[in-house]
């Protein structure tokens, strides 16, 4: 008998300042992907909504403080395994940090998909570029 796979289901921050640039964060070297640039998130745990998920994780990855009202859908990606939700935030509380990520860095949305990144990242590089280009998010 064959076991259904489970799909992962995570969630991201496109965290946008009013000049327009996105905040990518550098995963830790020791990590899967490691080195590599994302949007900065996490898993959704059990009972958590989307929002719910990426408000705890953005508190304990870059102790910010974000309300879920303040969270716009952008885009997804999904590859069979694993479906990254990204949101749009242009309003928070605090001044981002690394706690758990090796960098953080504040680029251009069009200069965000040349970034090296996890293959998933890539779909909502491009998508985000495209909705902030239009103002649509």
């Amino acid at each position: 008998m064959t076991e259904n796979p489970t799909l992962l289901c995570v969630v991201a921050a496109a965290l946008v300042r009013p000049d327009g640039k996105v905040l990518l964060a550098q995963r830790p070297a020791g990590k899967n992907h490691g080195g590599l640039w994302e949007f900065p998130g996490g898993k959704v745990d059990p009972g958590e909504t989307l929002e719910s998920a990426l408000v705890r994780e953005l508190a304990e990855e870059l102790a910010i403080v974000v309300s879920p009202e303040n969270l716009a859908p952008a885009t997804f990606a999904a590859d069979g395994r694993t479906a990254i939700f990204l949101f749009a935030c242009r309003t928070w509380e605090g001044e981002a940090r690394c706690v758990e990520a090796q960098g953080l860095e504040w680029h251009a949305p069009a200069a965000v998909k040349r970034l090296p990144m996890p293959p998933l990242d890539y779909p909502l590089a491009r998508r985000l570029g495209e909705l902030l280009c239009r103002e649509a998010i």
